[in-house]
């Protein structure tokens, strides 16, 4: 047979290093995955599934360190990517009574108009929702056809979003504002501050937390910059405050 002669119609499944087996159904089946298969013995293999997409485990080799966060992954490429988030957190609310958002298992934030966001498995497996028209090149450490501020804010949401890197993200935005401030446009200045505000939380650094928000709350803006303010961080509760 050829490869002419072949029905494209594959399909196809990640396996995924598991450490952890009853914390890792526990946690799939609270976010509504259906449990297709289940084994212990002679050798692990489990099968879950949800929606149009299945994920399969099977024992982790010895020594490896789900704190690591680097055992494996896949990547769910979808339409939108906003519905999934929704109801990923909406299934940690109804179960845990809030979004599991540190340590292992978790959701990482989503901002709106973002185009992935990353569910960690209770074994340090990275389950990475994208959609399929994400741009296919990304333009680490900021856009170059952007200047000053803009760009920095731009390379700190490529940190946040891409790299899940929210200390990277807050040393270039803390670093960027003290640089650009000065000569970036009222709006520009609010959307840093209200991202430093947010990072400062994740991080649990929330001694500038007031510092950022007094300076926010002085920034002058229209209904239209405010509401673009606010969609730069995925939960603009933590701005009410401060922007008004």
């Amino acid at each position: 047979m050829t490869e002419s002669q072949i029905e494209p119609n594959e399909t196809t499944m990640p396996l995924l290093p598991c450490t952890a087996p009853e914390e890792t159904l526990t946690f799939w089946r609270a976010l509504g995955f259906t449990v297709t298969y289940e084994q212990r013995k002679p050798y692990l293999y489990l099968a879950l599934r949800w929606s149009g997409f299945e994920l399969h485990y099977s024992r982790a080799a010895a020594g490896v360190d789900p704190a690591q966060e680097n055992t494996g992954g896949c990547l769910v490429m979808v339409d939108a990517v906003a519905p999934y988030h929704a109801a990923f957190t909406a299934a940690m609310r109804g179960t845990y009574g809030k979004v599991l958002a540190k340590g292992l298992p978790r959701i990482t934030r989503y901002r709106p108009g973002a185009s992935r966001f990353t569910v960690m498995d209770p074994s340090g497996n990275s389950i990475i929702f994208i959609q399929r028209d994400e741009p296919m090149e990304l333009e680490y450490g900021g856009d170059k056809k952007l200047t000053g501020l803009a760009r920095v804010l731009d390379n700190a949401r490529i940190l946040r979003e891409f790299k899940h890197d929210d200390l990277a993200a807050f040393r270039a935005l803390n670093s960027g504002l003290r640089r650009h401030g000065d000569t970036a446009s009222a709006v520009e200045r609010a959307t840093a501050l209200a991202v430093l505000i947010e990072l400062s939380t994740a991080l649990d650094e929330p001694d500038r937390v007031a510092e950022w928000g007094a300076r926010l709350g002085g920034v002058t803006l229209t209904e239209e910059e405010r509401r673009q303010v606010e969609s730069a961080v995925a939960d603009p509760t933590l701005l009410a405050p401060w922007l008004t």
